[in-house]
């Protein structure tokens, strides 16, 4: 009697090499995945230094604005139709929370040399009015000691004098200022022009 023995065929690794292929996309989908993480991290960074340079900004600018309307003998001297007494050719940097201010009769541009606000920050500083925004840090801690928000530097403002309105009723002023987030490569500009205007004007004169 003969018996017929069944021949195993030969392994030939298919599941070897297939249980490679898919280890190898696993580990690529999961390197493009924490790769995309880290980039998505570093564009939320840089957004939030941004907005933090153009907050800190908005809020020099609103004090400067404030400071016009209500510090300054700006309002007192447009009641006469007369640019205000305190323009000066600015040619130095004054610190507003040391109680000083400054109306310039040269423009930014003329008084630092620059071809537009936007180079203003880069230009060392020179000119302009020196502000730091209550609550805010530029030194790196509070008196207690507690490490509050960091910015690069403080952030300044510059107010020029354009010129009597027309109807000789108010004094057109041109507000600029900047600051800095986190890091020198993050800074904001702003700029806004003010009317300061009155309501019984002496148009003549004194």
């Amino acid at each position: 009697m003969q018996r017929s023995i069944p021949v195993r065929p030969g392994q030939r690794g298919i599941v070897l090499i297939s249980s490679l292929l898919l280890l190898l996309v696993v580990t690529i989908m999961a390197l493009s995945i924490f790769r995309g993480f880290g980039t998505q991290e570093k564009i939320a960074g840089n957004m939030r230094d941004k907005q933090r340079a153009v907050q800190s900004a908005e809020s020099t600018q609103l004090y400067a604005e404030w400071w016009l309307a209500n510090q300054s003998n700006a309002p007192l001297a447009v009641g006469y139709g007369l640019a205000a007494s305190a323009d000066v050719n600015c040619t130095a940097a004054v610190d507003a929370n040391a109680g000083q201010g400054q109306i310039c009769l040269n423009t930014i541009q003329a008084a630092d040399g620059v071809a537009s606000a936007a180079q203003w920050p880069t230009s060392g500083g020179n000119v302009g009015v020196w502000y730091t925004p209550t609550g805010l840090n530029y030194t790196g801690a509070d008196t207690n000691g507690a490490v509050k928000d960091i910015y690069f530097a403080r952030p300044q403002f510059y107010i020029a004098d354009m010129g009597t309105l027309a109807t000789g009723r108010g004094e057109v002023y041109q507000v600029d200022a900047y600051s800095y987030g986190v890091s020198q490569s993050t800074v904001a500009v702003v700029e806004s022009t003010v009317q300061i205007t009155c309501i019984v004007c002496n148009v003549g004169g004194l």
